[in-house]
C-alpha cells in the first residue's frame, strides 16, 4: 500500500526525505506521472530523418521505440514484445522496414502492428497458434505522438490535452526560440546517476546551485548569481525557465557577494579561451537559458551550446540521463565547430556540470540515513509560488511539488499553488 505524503507545509517549502526512496510510492509515480496526463519527451525528429529512422529511448522506465513511416509520420509504441515481452529494438537508432524480435522472430510494422509470426500453421500440420488467434491483438502497445516544432512527444494517457496547452504560453515561446530553423544532432552524452529521479527535477529549477556548486561558471562569469535574469512558470507551475545575461555583473561585484566563497577570477585564466565565446544568435540578451518540462526533460542554451536533457529512470534510486546536442543545419562550419568544442562545458565529465551528480548522489545516500527528516526549500522566502526577477530562490522547485502533489492526488489541506 502507498503512503501518502504528509507535507509539513502547504506551500512545499518542507519536502519529507522518504518520498526520495519509498518504493511503492516510486511504482504509484510511474502509474500517475509517466503513464498518467503528461507529455514526455522522447527525441527530436531531426533523429529520424528518413523512411525507416528509427531511435530507441525511455518514457520514464519504459522502453519506446520512435520510428518514421514512409509517409513522413512518427509513431511510437512500447519497445516491448507481445509475445514473451522481450525488448524488440535493442539498437541506440538505425533504419529498418520492420522491427523482428530475437527471441522468437515475432515482426512488427513501424507502426507497432503485428505482422508476423513464425510457424504460425505449426509444421508439418503440428503446433501453431489457434485457429482464432488475431495478429491485431498483439501489437506493440502505442504512444500517442505528437511533434511540435520538431520536438517528438508522447504519452500513453486518452485523455491527456493537445501538446501546445501542455507546454503553455511558457515553453512554446522557448521552445520557438531555438527551434525556428533545422536542426542537426552534433552528438550524444549519458551518464548514470545513483539517485532518485526527482533529485535531478529539482536541480534543474535550483536555480543558484550553479554559481556555488560549479566554480568554473563562477570563475570565468558564465553563470552568477549576481547577474541580470530571473524565473519564470506556467501557470500550473509544470515547467520552468531560469536565465542570465553574461556581463551584466562585475568581477569586483561578484567578489563582494560570494564574500568566503573565492572568486578565483584574478588567478584563473584558459589557455583556450575561446572555449569561453558567445556569439550572441537570438533575438534576447540571454547567455544562459534553461526550461524544465515536467516531467522528463531541460532544454538548454548555454552560449552557443543548445542541447536537451532527458531523464530516464532506471528505478527508485537510479536514473540515466542522456544529453542531445544540436545545431542548425545552416550553421556555418566555425559555428559548428564552436558548438562541438562548447559540448566539454556539458555532460558527465563537462567543466561546469561534472559536480551535479555527485552532489545529487550524496544528497540520496544521506537522506536514506534518515528518511523521517525533511529537505527546507525556502530560499527566496516562503508562501506563494510566482515568478520572480532574480535567482537566488527555490520558488520553482516548490513549484515542481506543487505539479507534482497534483498529479499524484496528494495535495496537502490549503495547499499554495
Amino acid at each position: 500500500m502507498t503512503r501518502r505524503i504528509e507535507w509539513p507545509r502547504p506551500d512545499y517549502s518542507r519536502v519529507p526525505y522518504w518520498v526520495y526512496h519509498d518504493r511503492p510510492l516510486y511504482e504509484l509515480e510511474l502509474e500517475r506521472i509517466f503513464r498518467g496526463p503528461t507529455w514526455s519527451y522522447l527525441c527530436l525528429a531531426a533523429e529520424i530523418p528518413k523512411a525507416g529512422d528509427f531511435i530507441t529511448t525511455f518514457m520514464g522506465d519504459i522502453p519506446v521505440v520512435v520510428n518514421r513511416e514512409s509517409n513522413g509520420e512518427v509513431h511510437a509504441f512500447v519497445n516491448r514484445c507481445g509475445h514473451r515481452g522481450a525488448i524488440v529494438r535493442r539498437e541506440t537508432h538505425g533504419n529498418a522496414a520492420d522491427h523482428t524480435c530475437i527471441y522468437h522472430r515475432w515482426c512488427f510494422s513501424r507502426q507497432g502492428d503485428l505482422v508476423g509470426v513464425p510457424f504460425q500453421r505449426g509444421v508439418r500440420g503440428q503446433g501453431g497458434v489457434s485457429a482464432d488467434f488475431d495478429k491485431r491483438q498483439h501489437g506493440l502497445r502505442k504512444l500517442r505522438v505528437s511533434v511540435y516544432r520538431d520536438i517528438v512527444f508522447g504519452s500513453l494517457h486518452p485523455d491527456t490535452e493537445p501538446i501546445e496547452d501542455y507546454l503553455g504560453d511558457l515553453l512554446r515561446d522557448h521552445v520557438a526560440s531555438f527551434m525556428h530553423k533545422p536542426v542537426e544532432v552534433l552528438g550524444y552524452q549519458r551518464q548514470a546517476i545513483d539517485g532518485n529521479w526527482k533529485f535531478y527535477n529539482e536541480n534543474l529549477r535550483d536555480t543558484y546551485h550553479a554559481s556555488l556548486l560549479h566554480e568554473f561558471l563562477v570563475t570565468f562569469g558564465l553563470d552568477r548569481a549576481t547577474q541580470k535574469g530571473g524565473v519564470k512558470m506556467d501557470s500550473r507551475h509544470r515547467h520552468n525557465l531560469t536565465f542570465a545575461v553574461a556581463g551584466s555583473d562585475s568581477n569586483e561585484e561578484a567578489a563582494l557577494a560570494y564574500k568566503a566563497n573565492q572568486l578565483n577570477a584574478d588567478k584563473l585564466t584558459l589557455r583556450a579561451p575561446e572555449l569561453l565565446k558567445f556569439f550572441p544568435e537570438f533575438s534576447d540578451d540571454r547567455s544562459l537559458s534553461i526550461s524544465s518540462m515536467f516531467p522528463n526533460v531541460a532544454f538548454q542554451r548555454l552560449n552557443n551550446s543548445l542541447a536537451t536533457r532527458q531523464i530516464q529512470l532506471k528505478g527508485v534510486d537510479r536514473f540515466v540521463l542522456v544529453w542531445t546536442f544540436f545545431g542548425y543545419t545552416d550553421d556555418t562550419p566555425e559555428l559548428r565547430a564552436h558548438r562541438l568544442r562548447q559540448m566539454n562545458l556539458l555532460g558527465p565529465a563537462g567543466f561546469v556540470s561534472m559536480e551535479d551528480a555527485e552532489a545529487i548522489e550524496i544528497a540520496h545516500k544521506a537522506s536514506d540515513a534518515d528518511r523521517a527528516a525533511q529537505a527546507v526549500i525556502e530560499m527566496g522566502g516562503a508562501g506563494e509560488i510566482s515568478d520572480r526577477d532574480y535567482r537566488v530562490t527555490d520558488v520553482s522547485v516548490r513549484g515542481f511539488w506543487s505539479y507534482y502533489a497534483e498529479l499524484m492526488g496528494m495535495e496537502p489541506e490549503g495547499a499554495i499553488r
